[in-house]
């Protein structure tokens, strides 16, 4: 998605230092995803102490473990990026 914005000028050369980044492009792009990876952690530190954990051995003859895996109702706002689906999907999500 294409926008314009105004960025301190030398925010940016920080960012683009400690990357090392080429260019604003990945400076921006890796801050937002910085931002979600956070955001992210955020929601799996908030189960502390809600989920059960067994590590322990498995009974003789198990072959596989059950995996659970838990789903939301709507997947994050960080699960994909626009620039992973097709320019199609991506403007008729834009225009719901």
């Amino acid at each position: 998605m294409r926008t314009n914005i105004d960025i301190d000028d030398d925010l940016m050369d920080a960012a683009m230092r400690a990357g090392p980044y080429s260019t604003k492009r990945e400076a921006v792009q890796a801050g937002l995803q910085l931002l979600a990876r956070k955001a992210a952690y955020r929601d799996i530190l908030a189960l502390r102490g809600q989920l059960q954990w067994d590590d322990g051995p498995l009974p003789k003859g198990a072959a596989t473990a059950t995996v659970l895996v838990a789903h939301s109702l709507s997947p994050p706002p960080y699960a994909g990026s626009a620039s992973a689906r097709p320019k199609v999907a991506a403007k008729k999500a834009r225009s719901k």
